[in-house]
């Protein structure tokens, strides 16, 4: 999942805490089962399934609605700091205008990429993929020290956020979904 023009929006940890406390809502009233996750500056990976008949694509609009809807909360509170909110604020709304959306801001790019990850192959591929990015953007020199990203959780089991290890479930016969 991308932020509209690709606009630097989680390099500050009140962001990113904001899609943390999130996904943890989904995990627990939507169903959500996140396998794996990295917070970049503009854009979310996610390794991420649920069980429930409706399909992922609920959740992840919901989840994307009301994120949206904090990011631009925070942004307009002039209580709060934000050097870039001016600019945030136009470009979200430059994009609305561009959509003809029906909201006054476009925060999210409409489409999420998913790919469906069918051999444990792939599944390793995408996984080492998210965790690894920090690295490749030289946030950190591993990819267990960046903070909002799952690689902690299989580093050594802890993390900010709870995840479903997918080594524990390799064996079996699950479709998983890969939000690029």
């Amino acid at each position: 999942m991308t932020i509209v023009e690709f606009a630097d929006v989680f390099t500050r940890p009140v962001y990113k805490d904001m899609i943390i406390d999130r996904l943890r809502y989904c995990q627990k009233e939507k169903g959500l089962i996140v396998f794996a996750y990295a917070i970049m500056s503009n854009h979310i990976h996610l390794i991420v399934r649920t069980d429930r008949k409706t399909g992922l694509s609920p959740i992840l609009q919901s989840f994307k609605s009301f994120t949206a809807n904090q990011i631009l909360k925070y942004l307009k509170d002039k209580k709060q700091p934000e050097s870039r909110r001016e600019r945030l604020l136009d470009t979200f709304a430059f994009h609305a205008r561009k959509n003809k959306t029906h909201s006054q801001y476009q925060v999210w790019q409409r489409d999420n990429h998913p790919i469906e990850l069918y051999s444990p192959k792939v599944i390793r591929q995408k996984l080492d993929y998210i965790h690894l990015n920090p690295c490749v953007a030289k946030i950190v020199s591993e990819p267990e020290h960046y903070l909002y990203s799952s690689a902690s959780n299989y580093k050594d089991g802890t993390g900010v956020l709870e995840v479903t290890l997918l080594e524990d479930i390799f064996g079996s016969d699950i479709g998983y979904v890969y939000m690029g």
